[in-house]
This record gives C-alpha cells, sequence and structure tokens, in this order.
C-alpha cells in the first residue's frame, strides 16, 4: 500500500523532471537506475531511499526539501490541488513556455492573464 508521502515525492520528482524537460530514461541513466526505477518512484509504489532522492535531486537541480514542499497542504487540503493541476502536462508545458518568455514580457503576459481571468469570474 502506498503511504501519501512516498505518492507526494514521487509527484514532486514527475514535475520537476517535466519542467527541466528529461524523459524517466535520461533521469535513470543520470542516477544509475533502470528507467522502471523512476516509474515506480513517481507512482509512489516504491520508496525512495535517501541516498537516491541525493541524487535525483542533484540531477534535476534542486534540493532535497522541494519534494516535500506542500507536503502538509495535501494530506490537509480535499479535492482539487494545484499538485493536481500540475499533473497535467499541458499545464506543465503552458509553465515551461511561460518561463521561457523575457521577463518584460513575462510580465505583461501575466497582467493580461489575469485581465481575462478577472472579465471571465
Amino acid at each position: 500500500m502506498k503511504h501519501h508521502v512516498d505518492a507526494h515525492v514521487g509527484k514532486r520528482i514527475r514535475h520537476r523532471r517535466w519542467m527541466v524537460g528529461i524523459t524517466q530514461q535520461q533521469l535513470a541513466d543520470k542516477v544509475g537506475i533502470k528507467f522502471q526505477q523512476i516509474q515506480k518512484y513517481e507512482t509512489g509504489m516504491n520508496r525512495v531511499s535517501a541516498s537516491r532522492l541525493w541524487d535525483i535531486a542533484d540531477t534535476l537541480g534542486v534540493g532535497i526539501s522541494f519534494f516535500f514542499e506542500g507536503l502538509d497542504d495535501a494530506r490537509e487540503t480535499s479535492g482539487a490541488q494545484v499538485g493536481d493541476i500540475l499533473g497535467d502536462k499541458e499545464a506543465l508545458e503552458l509553465v515551461r513556455s511561460y518561463y521561457a518568455i523575457p521577463e518584460a514580457q513575462r510580465r505583461r503576459l501575466f497582467d493580461l492573464a489575469r485581465v481575462l481571468s478577472d472579465a471571465a469570474a
């Protein structure tokens, strides 16, 4: 049976991997395991050891704490969560594309999105 912490850490691994744009195979190769193990980590079916999480964090360019961010919120919240939104590949592609835009243009795009969402409400 999955533990909610393992599932949360797995989601965070998947989200970060998607954000940096690497495949399960590429991540597995960099940390010295098979891609099937990455799949099991990402679904929370297997627990990630401390040393393996260290290697994954290093490869993905984040600190260990990144994988535990939002854990308390995820446990206390019911219904749709921000983490669930980031589970959508389209949403992650949008975020990745957004951050690829130069900052000044990105700010204007953000302001436009806010105006449009306020008008739709």
